[in-house]
């Protein structure tokens, strides 16, 4: 028998004698199947206990950081795996398991892994939902989705997107409604925030230069609809997550 095979038998009997079990496997495969839907509340409800504290991850490393480091990687691989089969596409998926594993490799604490955890399963889950709506979405409904992509430097108006579509305002808002689950509006502001998000993070402009360059009303309408989102303002949004992506 090999030094290696020697290795993996005495890791099996060490989990026989001191009930050193995984995780068992129909509920994991319950937890990557709940993001691959995009049920994000539900998501929400299975992140209720810390990732750091969770019972029957395989020892990969004795050092309890390093342990979970590896579980992390693992967990975000097979998540991007399920999303991808159900439709994510594959630069996304990676570029964000990329950014994850990343964060991962640089935290400090187990509770920091826990919060990058609990981040990437609801970006995940986020974007599935994303899939999901956009695969039942109309050909109308998706001209305007891909409008207000491309103009979200601008102020968006529900009877600009009715010319866009050529529907009246009243009928394009239940079917944008009916397709999305969003009010035209309120989807308009959740893309707005994204991408405010995006650039706090990953560039030097002020909240000033974001505020107007995503043509939001005022810098404090902002600085309320993202402390409303998520209760941190600009500011510190961009001190908390600025941190976790300096490497």
């Amino acid at each position: 028998m090999t030094t290696r095979r020697k290795k993996i038998s005495y890791q099996e009997f060490l989990h026989r004698e001191y009930e050193l079990h995984h995780a068992p496997f129909a509920p994991e495969i319950d937890f990557y199947e709940t993001i691959r839907s995009g049920d994000i509340r539900q998501v929400r409800k299975l992140l209720s206990e810390p990732f750091h504290e969770k019972e029957g991850f395989g020892v990969l490393s004795t050092d309890p950081l390093s342990n979970l480091k590896y579980h992390l990687t693992i967990t975000t691989a097979m998540v991007a795996r399920y999303c991808i089969s159900s439709g994510l596409s594959v630069a996304e998926a990676y570029s964000l398991s990329d950014y994850y594993i990343r964060l991962g490799d640089e935290a400090q604490s187990a509770q920091e892994i826990t919060d990058i955890h609990n981040d990437m399963c609801i970006h995940y889950a986020q974007r599935m939902q994303n899939v999901r709506r956009n695969a039942v979405s109309s050909k109308s409904v998706k001209t305007c989705i891909n409008y207000i992509y491309e103009h979200l430097h601008t102020r968006i108006m529900l009877p600009l997107l009715s010319e866009v579509t050529n529907l009246s305002p009243s009928y394009l808002s239940r079917l944008f409604k009916k397709e999305t689950g969003y009010a035209v509006s309120e989807y308009i502001l959740n893309k707005k925030l994204e991408t405010a998000k995006s650039m706090l993070i990953s560039s030097d402009y002020s909240i000033a230069e974001i505020s107007a360059s995503l043509a939001f009303p005022s810098q404090s309408y902002f600085t309320n609809l993202l402390k409303k989102d998520c209760g941190l303002t600009p500011k510190q949004y961009r001190d908390r997550y600025t941190e976790r992506t300096t490497f």
